[in-house]
């Protein structure tokens, strides 16, 4: 009688995988650039999202700032 063996369950990190998060556009082009760029965070491991976030983050604060100096 033979038995199956299941493979060994994979240890380690998973792939990246996209998030696939819709992002409706805004109509300011600045803006939806910056949030277009949150899909570079799907091509990354997870300890790469945070350079991702903060570069979006600082983006859309600048654009906000701009909006008060006009």
């Amino acid at each position: 009688m033979s038995e199956s063996v299941s493979p060994a369950p994979q240890s380690g990190p998973a792939a990246p995988a996209p998030l696939a998060v819709p992002r409706t556009p805004t109509g300011d082009a600045g803006v939806d650039a910056r949030l277009a760029r949150l899909a570079d965070a799907d091509h990354l491991p997870t300890d790469g999202h945070l350079d991702v976030y903060e570069d979006v983050h600082r983006g859309l604060r600048d654009a906000l700032d701009a909006l008060d100096a006009r």
